[in-house]
């Protein structure tokens, strides 16, 4: 810990990750953050940067927009209602006000403009159909969710280009950020924040040195930007949101979308646990929560991203439990976002949580790592009992593919986030039989999950080319 007579740790140099527990943890709407939010908020930044150019420009001059999706964007955006974010990112939404908007209605009413109106009274030509391009050649050679923005002339030439890559969990880079930052992450210096951990390694020394948990260490770091009212205020509306995401999810019923016909189970799965109580188990009832968590992500709601959309039912089927069957508290959910947000933002550092860079891996295997942690963390788990519980649970989803059946998040991700949950819960009740002393470190839990991912096939990492994807025949 720099500034108190520390060393820095391997990894960081100067400099450190540091992301916030409230960037990690990010409201918006489903199915996917890395192919809806992260396209959404692309969309919105063109916009404005469009906005500005065309202050430079008579007014009289026609213009046109056209976005071009890239790799795996390209491959499952139809599923994962890519163009549907795009067309409401271009029109000045951005995911986080979507919650209490009926998205489908305001979705069928965009898609029939033919511009969009930039600045003050300047139309300029855009239309869903033909100006949104899913090109299934190579993807771009920097990250796999690339997406290609351009404002065009009369002659169709472009006078501003504008590409972006959303990297997971809604992060987004431009090309000169990935090509000059680590992960691909913005670095910042140490002398910033007292406990600048960049590694699980780092995490352990500073938590034995400083006498902290690493829940407390996190929260340190946190109350550099922002006061201790602010932070709990933003903790317990991530939690609140989780909630009303499970509580929504239990009480829905119906179809998907998407042509998969699949039937949302949560709600009569939760029935028949109230029903006969002494035939529930542990197992059945995160699998409820967790199916109505991701089950409302499936369907385009309101969600957390915890680390991404895809994993958005793990983290809120442990808490929920936590909560409702063993009297966790609010300063209970709280330690747990932090602790959670520690190891998410170690994972993301040394790896990545992209299923489109590592398959599913990275996505509910980090989410189960991290609801481990917090699990472990709020029944009295030590610092090293944490990062064993973490380091579990991420082991035993190691090779996960993304394969989602017809691009969407349903099948298999649904109930990935179910048995991702009852993972948690096993590592973390392990870790705590333990006293934290284990053969295998999570850094090289994670260094194995990176090198996995590098070595995957591009077929079963959200391309939908291999695995379940191809492997069903519809009845």
């Amino acid at each position: 810990m720099v500034g108190k007579g520390v060393t820095p740790h391997e990894g960081g140099g100067q400099y450190l990750m540091f992301i916030s527990v409230r960037d990690l943890f990010k409201i918006g709407m489903g199915p996917s953050s890395s192919h809806t939010m992260g396209p959404m908020v692309a969309a919105k930044l063109f916009r404005a940067q469009v906005e500005k150019f065309v202050k430079k420009l008579a007014a009289d001059v026609p213009l046109h927009i056209r976005c071009t999706l890239k790799g795996s964007l390209a491959y499952t955006g139809k599923g994962h209602a890519t163009d549907k974010a795009v067309v409401l990112g271009l029109h000045g939404f951005s995911p986080g006000t979507m919650g209490e908007s009926d998205v489908t209605a305001l979705i069928q009413d965009l898609w029939q403009h033919d511009n969009l109106e930039i600045g003050i009274a300047r139309k300029i030509a855009f239309s869903p159909d033909t100006d949104i391009i899913f090109d299934l050649g190579p993807a771009l050679t920097e990250h796999p969710n690339g997406m290609i923005f351009e404002l065009l002339d009369t002659k169709g030439s472009s006078i501003l280009s504008q590409t972006y890559f959303s990297i997971g969990g809604g992060f987004l880079n431009t090309p000169e950020e990935i090509a000059t930052l680590k992960a691909p992450l913005k670095m910042t210096s140490v002398s910033r924040y007292p406990y600048p951990f960049n590694s699980a390694r780092s995490m352990l020394e500073m938590a034995e040195e400083s006498g902290l948990s690493i829940a407390e260490m996190k929260r340190t770091n946190e109350l550099v930007d922002i006061s201790a009212a602010a932070l709990n205020s933003e903790l317990d509306t991530i939690w609140h949101t989780m909630l009303t995401c499970i509580t929504r999810g239990l009480a829905a019923e119906g179809i998907l979308s998407g042509g998969l016909n699949l039937e949302r189970r949560a709600k009569k799965l939760h029935i028949q646990l109230q029903k006969t109580p002494n035939k529930a188990n542990l197992n059945s009832w995160l699998c409820a929560y967790a199916l109505a968590a991701s089950e409302e992500n499936a369907a385009g709601h309101m969600v957390v991203t915890a680390p991404t959309n895809g994993a958005a039912g793990v983290i809120p089927a442990v808490l929920y439990y936590a909560i409702t069957h063993e009297g966790a508290t609010r300063e209970h959910v709280r330690d747990f976002l932090l602790t959670a947000g520690a190891i998410g933002g170690i994972i993301k550092h040394r790896s990545s949580i992209s299923g489109a860079e590592v398959g599913c891996q990275g996505e509910v295997g980090s989410a189960s790592s991290m609801a481990a942690a917090g699990l472990c963390a709020i029944n009295g788990g030590t610092p090293a009992q944490v990062e064993h519980a973490a380091e579990m649970a991420l082991e035993h989803h190691l090779g996960m593919t993304c394969d989602p059946v017809a691009g969407l998040v349903q099948i298999p991700c649904i109930e990935r986030n179910g048995f991702g949950a009852v993972k948690a819960y096993t590592a973390a009740t392990l870790a705590l039989l333990a006293e934290g002393r284990h053969f295998m470190p999570l850094d090289s839990c994670i260094a194995a999950m990176k090198q996995t991912g590098l070595e995957m096939s591009e077929k079963y990492k959200e391309t939908s080319l291999g695995g379940l994807a191809i492997s069903y025949t519809e009845c």
